[in-house]
């Protein structure tokens, strides 16, 4: 499988994970009854299923005989779903999901969800009984990668600040005292010479205190640091040994940047795209920013769900863009042997259509309109990228296109 292969199927596969997380986050439990057990690639199978064994004996000491019956029927389903497995779990562990959940008026349903070989290998085994199912461990391993500091300073102010994956995080900022270069009159060239310096020494240390609290902590973690402002500024702090020492080894550029407020720290990742190639926040951007080129030319390019499902069916469609944050189903309705769609909020009911004719029906089926262009796409060999909203033309695709957009092969007219 080529690398892009791989980063689509893993890109896929994380959005499917991404998608039972949300809906096992809306679960509740009346008490504490929602079984959660991580387990991880080398623990035995046959050690599982014994702890589970236990904890249904000590469940019987449960006071309430609901939460009782509820737990103890959580871990038999569980134990059922174990023996599917040989002597140890599929890569990177399973996660099992099982417990009576709230499904309004005083009733219960029993979900039991089970998630294999997760994007991150699981470190050690996890029992967890609560109200709600645990998903943070799932959360994090789902996060984007990638840590960097980012300093913007000239001698009039100062931000800082982080990208995590694609987001960029403003902190702190600070403003200096620095005189202009024009001295007061009274004073003397010399004078007024070395309050200046004197002065921009001491703001270059604020900054660098600025940055050493919040990235000292960190220093392990990070990928780097990326240091921008106009020359020579940027170069003089860098050169004078403000930073804490091993804070300056993971200085991996320093760029030209005009502004040094929080916009600053944004045009600092632009310019730092060589650095951070590998960053999903600026892959995002090249894709948005190739779809906006050649929406503007007008012919290589589709959007919105009808459009961009018929590019895609005629196969012209070269890569799929879809918002990270589009939620929706799209709903197929048999209209005298034609079929005709609709999108609906996935947590809406599903509604009845009117087709070209004027005739009404109920639907055919329902299904996740990301997994429906994406199983197109694949038979198609049409990659799809997700693209963040934490940037502007990534809100844009959610916003303005639907959160659905294509790059074309050629021009089809559609």
């Amino acid at each position: 499988m080529s690398s892009d292969a791989e980063e689509a199927s893993e890109d896929r596969r994380k959005y499917e994970f991404k998608k039972v997380i949300e809906d096992l986050k809306e679960f509740e439990g009346s008490g504490t009854q929602l079984v959660t057990i991580y387990i991880p690639e080398d623990k035995q199978i046959s050690d599982v299923v014994e702890h589970v064994i236990t904890e249904h004996s000590e469940a019987s000491n449960i006071k309430s005989k609901q939460t009782r019956t509820n737990v103890q029927d959580a871990l038999t389903s569980i134990k059922d779903r174990l023996r599917y497995y040989g002597n140890f779990p599929p890569d990177n562990g399973i996660v099992m999901f099982s417990g009576a959940v709230d499904s309004g008026g005083g009733q219960t349903n029993m979900v039991t969800k089970v998630l294999e070989s997760p994007p991150e290998p699981i470190q050690s085994f996890r029992y967890h009984c609560d109200s709600n199912f645990l998903t943070g461990p799932l959360e994090d391993m789902l996060m984007d990668k990638g840590l960097f500091g980012l300093v913007v300073l000239d001698r009039r102010e100062a931000n800082v600040g982080w990208l995590k994956g694609k987001r960029v995080e403003p902190v702190k900022s600070a403003s200096s005292l620095v005189p202009g270069k024009q001295r007061k009159g009274g004073q003397s060239a010399q004078r007024f010479a070395r309050l200046r310096l004197e002065a921009i020494d001491n703001f270059y240390q604020e900054v660098a205190g600025m940055a050493n609290d919040l990235f000292v902590p960190q220093r392990h973690d990070m990928d780097g640091i990326l240091v921008g402002g106009p020359s020579p500024t940027k170069d003089e702090f860098l050169d004078g040994d403000y930073l804490h020492h091993e804070l300056q080894d993971l200085v991996v550029g320093k760029f030209d940047v005009a502004y040094t407020d929080e916009s600053g720290l944004y045009d600092l990742v632009d310019a730092g795209q060589d650095v951070l190639a590998d960053q999903e926040v600026i892959k995002d951007k090249k894709q948005m920013e190739e779809f906006f080129e050649k929406l503007h030319r007008g012919n290589e390019s589709t959007y919105g769900f009808e459009p961009t499902r018929k590019n895609l069916v005629m196969g012209s469609v070269d890569r799929l863009l879809i918002s990270e944050d589009l939620r929706q189903d799209v709903v197929i309705y048999d209209c005298n042997g034609n079929e005709e769609y609709e999108l609906v909020d996935h947590r809406h009911n599903t509604p009845t259509h009117e087709c070209e004719d004027g005739t009404e029906v109920e639907a055919e089926s329902r299904e996740d309109v990301i997994e429906f262009l994406m199983d197109i796409a694949d038979q198609r060999g049409t990659e799809t990228k997700f693209i963040s909203t934490d940037f502007e033309k990534g809100e844009q695709l959610y916003d303005a296109f639907g959160g659905i957009a294509g790059i074309l092969r050629y021009s089809t007219g559609v």
